[in-house]
């Protein structure tokens, strides 16, 4: 029935472009929050913040890692080898769907999604630190995080770049917490997540990384030889936030992630090659959070309604509201994540990279 209906409205230009002019996607942000918020004015000192962080990221990132704590060193699970040239046939014969995105049967995502994984450094400080799969438990009214299996939830994406459709492999973990510092902190509260993306040329090479945390903030970018940044239209607007480039990835290289303690900042990004560590992670479908089991055989979505995972509340939405984002600081579910306190700028804007980057493809 449904491709009958789509035939249907797309059988003449007049109804597509009739379709065209009408369809419309709210965005993540509320004009009526910026507008009592005298955004006008007030996204200058939170400008001033964004560049600070920019700042003491960088920092961060220059520093030589610390001793102090025990790092545990997380690899993908073990697979067979994908050369670039089978995961660039894999593109190339997949089906399309009716917006021009390749489809991908989950055998084919599972073993793209193996060849592209990154190896995760974390540094633990306590239990905050360990990451695993989410869970219902007995009488909770929030996922909570079993650490007795680190796992990364797995899904594709696209982008396009001047009319071309790009696949993008998305990874993300959970920790439990982010811990409170100090006697009041803004930005600790339950579960706290982070997100690696990488977006891939059609001849299977990366072109770009980029990383957020699972409430939208801390974008950061790491682009190849291949992705050469493009100049910010506006010296306020967040734009596209290098804290460090990446030389070209080579077939048995890997990302891996340096991951502080705590905050679970990225601090840095290295490459390596082979099996780095014993310790592996487990994979799950990203979509596997939007149907949990409870008790009693009953299921329920790590996210509410609105896209939020409940329970995951943080300080900060009291002092932040003024630039438009609902329950800033707060878990969202992949499509819900603004970006940019300064700005409009969404994790999943088909057009992100094509306005931030010249692509070599």
């Amino acid at each position: 029935c449904a491709k009958l209906l789509r035939d249907a409205d797309l059988a003449s230009a007049n109804a597509r472009s009739a379709l065209l002019s009408a369809a419309s996607v709210p965005d993540d942000y509320s004009t009526p929050r910026r507008f009592l918020g005298l955004y006008a004015l007030t996204k200058i000192p939170f400008a001033a913040g964004v560049r600070r962080w920019q700042r003491e990221t960088l920092a961060a990132f220059q520093r030589e890692p610390g001793g102090q704590l025990n790092r545990v060193r997380y690899a993908p699970p073990a697979a067979a080898p994908l050369p670039r040239n089978a995961a660039a046939g894999l593109l190339a014969r997949a089906a399309f769907d009716p917006l021009g995105q390749p489809v991908l049967s989950a055998r084919e995502l599972d073993r793209l999604a193996a060849a592209y994984a990154p190896s995760f450094e974390v540094e633990i400080g306590a239990d905050h630190d360990r990451f695993g799969w989410l869970r219902w438990r007995r009488g909770t009214s929030f996922p909570q995080v079993e650490a007795a299996e680190p796992t990364v939830y797995v899904h594709s994406a696209y982008t396009r770049y001047r009319g071309q459709v790009l696949l993008q492999l998305v990874y993300t973990i959970w920790f439990p917490e982010r811990p409170r510092r100090g006697a009041v902190d803004l930005l600790a509260g339950r579960l706290d997540g982070v997100v690696w993306r990488v977006t891939l040329a059609p001849d299977g090479e990366p072109l770009v990384y980029d990383s957020i945390h699972a409430c939208g903030c801390f974008h950061l970018f790491f682009p190849t030889p291949r992705a050469r940044p493009r100049r910010a239209p506006d010296r306020y607007e967040e734009w596209a936030f290098v804290p460090q480039s990446l030389p070209r990835v080579a077939e048995d290289e890997r990302p891996v992630l340096t991951i502080a303690s705590g905050t679970h900042y990225v601090e840095r990004v290295g490459l390596v090659r082979g099996a780095d560590s014993v310790v592996r992670y487990a994979f799950r479908s990203y979509g596997e959070l939007r149907s949990m089991p409870r008790t009693a055989g009953e299921h329920a979505s790590a996210f509410g309604p609105d896209g939020l995972v409940p329970g995951s509340e943080r300080l900060e939405r009291f002092l932040f509201w003024p630039m438009g984002i609902v329950s800033s600081g707060a878990m969202r579910q992949w499509g819900r994540h603004a970006t940019a306190f300064v700005g409009r700028r969404h994790f999943d804007d088909a057009d992100l990279f094509e306005r931030r980057f010249e692509f070599d493809l």
